[in-house]
């Protein structure tokens, strides 16, 4: 009997090696299965249904899916409101910590339709804290609208609202906003300021340029600001008594009034004047908050124009007489250097 030798080549060589290399794999493949199947691995546990957290439908979810569905319910903004504005701020900045993994563990043990409740916890340090910042930016001077002067003529402010946020009932309202895991609108309570002087409220204004000699009588604002009325020839003061510049008001209104001597040396000697034809101030005196100042007619008819006078502001008697009848008590005066 005889024998054959067979050589295998290289190429065949390496298939067999390949061949028996993947059916180790596949044996060890087989084998943990096996070894899975007999330690009696349970399949991923899942919430039974109609259970909820904190009012969030989780039935059928996984552990980790649950605690997304009750975490983006979680981070919803709570929503303040005032009048027309609204502000929204992420419950952590509030001062909320929610216990979703203890909330997430029992709803995966709880039985069909279980309501777990969500837990929360507010550090009121921080929500105190944050009530100030708030009431802060929030906050509002009342503001009443008045008359300025821009360049050489009156202007009107604006008037504001004041507002002052109720710090405790805002703390408290959220509070239980969070606790409740209500997201508003929380509305919030304030206490509103109403200005006494509205800008269509406000009042005439005198303009004297001191330069020129010439007093200008401003109506309330319309459209575009105030208005020019009417303007007058005066005697304002000579240089060694000048009128003073600056912002003033009529504080004091009389007619016919008496003429009494200042504390000054140009009138020593000289007796008060009762009310006639020769009074110094003729009819009618309309006092400034700046003392012994004033808008008042005048005999002297000669000097109107004129630096003349010892500071007051003189005008003729007739157009004192008009302008008294005009202008109240609190109307400003703005006295330029034009």
């Amino acid at each position: 009997m005889t024998y054959r030798r067979y050589r295998t080549s290289r190429r065949g060589a390496r298939v067999l090696t390949f061949v028996a290399f993947l059916a180790m794999i596949l044996i060890g493949v087989e084998a943990g299965a096996r070894a899975q199947q007999a330690a009696g691995e349970p399949e991923q546990k899942v919430v039974a249904p109609g259970v909820s957290i904190g009012g969030v439908d989780v039935s059928g979810l996984t552990a980790a899916q649950a605690e997304r569905a009750v975490g983006r319910m979680t981070s919803e903004p709570l929503t303040l409101t005032h009048e027309t504005q609204s502000w929204r701020f992420a419950p952590e900045s509030l001062g909320a910590d929610f216990q979703v993994d203890g909330a997430v563990r029992a709803a995966l043990a709880a039985p069909e339709g279980t309501a777990v409740a969500l837990g929360v916890t507010v550090n009121e340090r921080r929500l105190d804290r944050w009530t100030k910042r708030f009431a802060k930016r929030f906050d509002r001077k009342v503001r009443n609208a008045k008359i300025v002067i821009r360049g050489l003529r009156p202007r009107v402010t604006r008037s504001q609202v004041g507002r002052d946020l109720s710090r405790w009932a805002t703390k408290t309202a959220i509070l239980s906003d969070l606790r409740s895991h209500d997201r508003g609108p929380l509305e919030l309570q304030v206490r509103v300021t109403r200005p006494r002087v509205s800008r269509n409220e406000v009042g005439p204004a005198i303009v004297i340029r001191r330069a020129s000699n010439r007093l200008f009588l401003y109506r309330g604002p319309g459209k575009g600001g105030m208005k020019l009325r009417k303007r007058f020839g005066v005697a304002t003061g000579q240089a060694a008594y000048p009128t003073p510049l600056g912002s003033f008001k009529i504080v004091d209104k009389q007619e016919n009034p008496w003429w009494y001597p200042p504390d000054s040396d140009w009138a020593a000697g000289v007796e008060p004047v009762p009310p006639g034809p020769g009074n110094p101030l003729g009819t009618r005196w309309m006092g400034l908050s700046e003392p012994l100042i004033g808008i008042h007619g005048t005999p002297d008819s000669a000097s109107i124009g004129y630096s003349a006078s010892h500071g007051c502001i003189r005008m003729l008697v007739s157009e004192a007489e008009w302008l008294f009848e005009r202008v109240p008590e609190g109307t400003p005066v703005f006295i330029l250097d034009a």
